[in-house]
């Protein structure tokens, strides 16, 4: 059998492999004048270059001489010549093993070290095991236990010793933590763990089956059915203070097991890692459970109000023709009352001979009715989903306990009424009611003297749903409506945060230095547009004007690019990912969700990937495949995929793509852009996603995704069509996961406001908005606008500085909180818009947004560079999205798939997919520019960055996958195709 490895190969490399290059030779084997000494002490040029090497060896990468396990010439090349000696002593030293024995005790003597000892084992299991208490990572684990060797000056053993003692350290955590998480378990308690194991002869699945399976389509059913679920998970009482017992990371892994695993395979654990691994899944559980039940009541409640107004504006649309003729009809009325006045005729007679008053008394109630119907509030409409929501509501509001900062806040007395009501039975609402919301629903309420129930219910559930989104009322046992303040990082904790990101400590301090900025920057601006010095803007009728930019790439760009498109071989998509992965090692980052070890099957993990890129499915990616079968793919799309080892995947191959020195020409890797790219659903009804008219009356969702310069999409997240995308921005700048240090950002005008602009700034990133409505835009100045009186047409209102200085301490510690990734931003950004009234911070916010929007504004206005860039980064985007239709065909490129996770997968395999093919595309467009150089072709740099990596039409993207055939294509680079066939694989 073989030995279980902690390690990939190149984990391996980075902890024990020795360096190549220079820099890394210089920078780990440069010798201080000590042990310059010690080495002269020896007699011979082959004992001082052999003492060098051991000596060498032992500071990096820790390692004796024998346990060196790759070839060292490299090393002793370098230290030969540092030290002037031959390289070719170091043969003659190789033959006196005496000697080099006799040298390893004195290098290890020297340093202060002693081998280690068979006693030393368990100490170094239990480092390993403190290691693994925060991470089943084997390269943390890794880590931590060669630190403690070094910590204790120990030399350290064989990697694989090393590794072995890792291993047991990792059972021993696992063991430690799933004991920790049933250490208070009654006998009942566990009694009713292993009950939820067996299978109800009723339903023919077990409890366990039913908890996990937690519906997402928002219908009243659906929200009792996860009420239910969570009444019997609160009914085991585990207590939620277990998961402080172990590291969250530890816990988390406990949960994704439990939630993953077949039943089968959680029965044959241990019985305390069975136990501990339901106690983690059902504290999860109840969390999820809450926020399924929040989020279902959340669509239902709102999608009830987005009824009620479309419904009013269809009758308004139908009552077209009618208001037309009431209005003529009014206007016949007015005509005939101006002429009697003007006349002193007789009113009445004059309009019964110009109307008819009969005709007057038919339409009466006609225009009652429609005064109403435009003065109609959507509460009423919305009140006619009454019975829809009270299938659902009094069960919510019973199992669940609602907070808000003030313990006698009037939601929850209202909410607090209307379990009174619910559980007595009784119809009517008290005359006393809390009448929590604005006057129009007040009035609306109580129109008639007495609260009327349905409108009463319907506003109260409504005004709850709003302050859930925001954090004003939360749930303590949930994730997505916690309170507001909990997402935030302590004051204290945040303090160094904030050092690091260079921010004052006072608000005086940022506006002291941006207002001195901002008042210079508006007056220079001023003059410019006055004299005419601004290329392609001028200010007309009191609107700015800016000309259309000009196209930069030449012809000849084109003409290159396809020449080099032309010379790209012929390759099927399953060969293209097995080459990207043998020069990546991106596969290794699907590890086996229970026992942290890589993917075995190389050919199914591929196929799963290319199965949610390409929206195939397992099933018939199975039926299409030679290699796999569809065991194969459910196993390991249950076990490897996820949404954490799609990210690692994709980092390893975009910073592996970043390396490629073709990648620079098309950028340096700071620079990217972001947009939205629209995919119809597959389903009908509540699971089909969001209607977006710019896309048609189709529902369906949003991939919004972030690529870098070099054209490597880095990120990728799946959004509601309908979501503005701009509090989406920040999250794939701060939590990529890859190794690009980015400084700037495209986007287009849906992802612009000004909080992003604000927070952007202050983490570190230049925003950069390519503004479709920039004339309507207004310019902020903190001085008064009398200050600048060429720019009267283009300002807004002053800055309120006050709300700044007044709220700073909370800007600074919400973006140290993002920056900690406490938070998502889009979770904060969505939160502070879904305050009923303005939020102060939100407030706050925007103030400091609107002074960096005005920089960026008169930035864009003065530089014609940077909207070329804007421009270029932009068009990237589009680029990958022409790719992505390329790819994503099945099915007609509609994704069916019921849950977000689901969803997510598609979009990350799609990603992943793009990602492979700009590496795979790079690598050979470096050798056909090699090559057109080596005949004797031209080929400029500044014609290469018009040059792009997505082009597919020589990849086999669809047809039979022959995964085995792929897999034995040999190891090397392939031809180049010299005979210009254009033709696709």
């Amino acid at each position: 059998m073989a030995r279980r490895q902690l390690l990939t190969e190149e984990e391996r490399r980075l902890l024990f492999g020795l360096p190549t290059d220079r820099d890394a030779l210089a920078r780990h084997y440069t010798f201080t004048r000590s042990d310059l000494d010690l080495i002269a002490s020896r007699r011979g040029n082959a004992n001082r270059l052999g003492f060098a090497v051991q000596l060498a060896l032992l500071r990096y990468p820790g390692l004796p001489l024998p346990h060196i396990g790759e070839p060292i010439d490299a090393v002793v090349g370098w230290v030969a010549e540092h030290l002037e000696l031959p390289v070719t002593a170091f043969a003659e030293y190789a033959r006196r093993s005496q000697t080099m024995t006799d040298h390893a005790r004195d290098t290890v003597a020297a340093l202060g070290l002693r081998f280690p000892r068979e006693a030393d084992l368990p100490d170094l299991i239990e480092a390993a095991a403190q290691a693994a208490w925060i991470s089943d990572q084997g390269m943390s684990i890794m880590t931590g236990t060669i630190a403690a060797l070094r910590s204790a000056k120990i030399v350290l053993p064989s990697p694989a010793v090393i590794e072995r003692a890792a291993l047991a350290g990792r059972a021993r955590a696992r063991k430690r933590a799933a004991d920790a998480l049933v250490a208070d378990l009654t006998a009942e308690q566990r009694d009713k763990l292993d009950k939820l194991l067996a299978v109800d002869p009723a339903t023919g699945i077990t409890s366990l089956t039913w908890l996990r399976t937690i519906p997402t389509a928002p219908k009243a059913d659906h929200v009792r059915d996860v009420i239910d679920k969570l009444h019997v998970v609160r009914g085991i009482g585990i207590d939620a203070e277990a998961q402080a017992r172990v590291h969250e990371t530890r816990f988390r892994q406990f949960a994704r097991e439990g939630m993953a695993s077949p039943t089968y395979l959680i029965e044959r654990c241990a019985p305390n890692r069975r136990r501990a691994t339901l106690v983690a899944l059902l504290i999860d559980l109840e969390n999820r459970l809450t926020d399924a039940a929040l989020d279902m009541a959340d669509k239902l409640i709102g999608g009830a109000f987005t009824r009620a107004k479309n419904n009013k504006e269809k009758t308004c649309v139908a009552k077209t023709k009618d208001v037309g003729r009431l209005m003529r009809l009014f206007h016949r009325t007015i005509e005939a009352l101006s002429l009697a006045q003007e006349s002193d005729g007789d009113a009445f007679a004059l309009v019964n001979e110009a109307v008819g008053w009969p005709q007057l008394l038919r339409v009466r109630g006609e225009v009652a009715s429609l005064a109403e119907l435009a003065e109609e509030d959507p509460l009423v409409r919305a009140a006619d989903r009454y019975v829809t929501i009270r299938k659902f509501a009094p069960a919510l509001l019973e199992a669940l306990t609602f907070k808000a900062a003030r313990s006698k806040d009037p939601i929850l007395a209202a909410v607090e009424l209307l379990k009174e009501l619910n559980r007595s039975g009784k119809r009517d609402i008290p005359a006393d009611a809390p009448m929590l919301f604005r006057k129009e629903w007040r009035r609306l309420v109580t129109k008639d003297g007495k609260p009327n129930r349905r409108l009463y219910e319907t506003a109260v559930l409504a005004t709850l749903r709003n302050k859930l989104r925001s954090g004003d009322v939360w749930v303590e046992r949930s994730s997505n409506y916690r309170r507001f303040d909990s997402y935030l990082l302590p004051a204290a904790a945040a303090a160094p945060i904030s050092a690091d990101l260079t921010l004052p400590a006072t608000a005086e301090e940022w506006l002291g230095a941006l207002g001195r900025d901002l008042d210079e920057q508006l007056k220079r601006f001023a003059q410019r547009l006055r004299d005419g010095q601004l290329e392609g803007v001028e200010l007309r009728d009191e609107r700015l004007h800016i000309a259309a930019l000009k196209a930069t790439a030449p012809p000849e760009a084109d003409v290159l690019a396809d020449r080099l498109d032309a010379l790209l071989p012929r390759v099927r998509i399953t060969e293209l990912l097995h080459e990207v992965n043998r020069a990546t090692g991106f596969a290794a980052a699907f590890t086996n969700l229970r026992t942290g070890e890589s993917c075995d099957n190389e050919n199914a993990l591929l196929a799963v990937i290319l199965a949610d890129g390409t929206n195939l499915g397992l099933t018939r990616m199975a039926e299409a495949s030679q290699g796999v079968t569809r065991d194969q793919l459910i196993w390991t799309a249950d076990a490897c995929i996820r949404p954490e080892t799609y990210q690692s995947a994709l980092a390893r191959i975009i910073d592996a793509h970043h390396r490629l020195p073709m990648a620079a020409v098309w950028g340096g890797g700071t620079t990217s852009s972001s947009d939205g790219q629209f995919f119809r659903s597959g389903k009908r009804g509540n699971v089909a996603g969001e209607v977006n008219a710019r896309y048609g009356g189709s529902p369906g969702f949003s991939f919004y995704t972030h690529v870098s310069d070099q054209h490597g999409p880095y990120h990728v997240r799946v959004i509601s069509a309908a979501a503005h995308e701009a509090p989406y921005v920040l999250d794939g700048l701060l939590h990529h996961g890859t190794g690009l240090k980015l400084d700037t950002h495209y986007v287009d005008t849906g992802g612009t406001s000004d909080h992003v602009f604000i927070l952007a700034a202050m983490l570190g990133f230049r925003f950069c908005p390519r503004l479709r409505d920039f004339p309507e835009r207004r310019l902020a100045s903190i001085e008064p606008s009398s200050c600048y009186p060429d720019l009267q047409p283009l300002l807004g209102r002053r800055v309120k500085v006050d709300v700044i200085r007044e709220h700073w301490n909370d800007v600074v510690r919400l973006v140290a909180s993002l920056k900690a990734g406490t938070v998502a931003p889009s979770t904060m950004l969505k939160k502070l818009a879904a305050y009923e009234r303005q939020n102060q911070l939100d407030l706050a916010l925007q103030e400091l947004g609107r002074i960096e929007r005005t920089l960026f504004m008169i930035r864009w206005l003065e530089t014609p560079e940077l909207r070329r860039s804007c421009h270029i980064g932009l068009n990237k985007g589009e680029q990958r999205h022409a790719l992505a239709q390329a790819i994503c065909t099945f099915k007609q490129g509609r994704i069916a798939d019921r849950g977000s996770q689901a969803q997510q997968y598609r979009a990350s395999g799609l990603n992943l997919l793009i990602a492979a093919i700009v590496y795979w595309n790079s690598t050979y467009m470096a050798d056909a520019v090699g090559h057109l150089r080596a005949v004797g072709g031209t080929v400029p740099d500044d014609l290469l960055v018009h040059t792009s990596p997505v082009g597919w039409e020589h990849i086999g993207l669809s047809g039979d996958f022959l995964w085995g055939r792929a897999a034995a294509v040999p190891i090397g680079r392939r031809p180049l195709n010299l005979r210009r066939d254009r033709h696709a694989a």
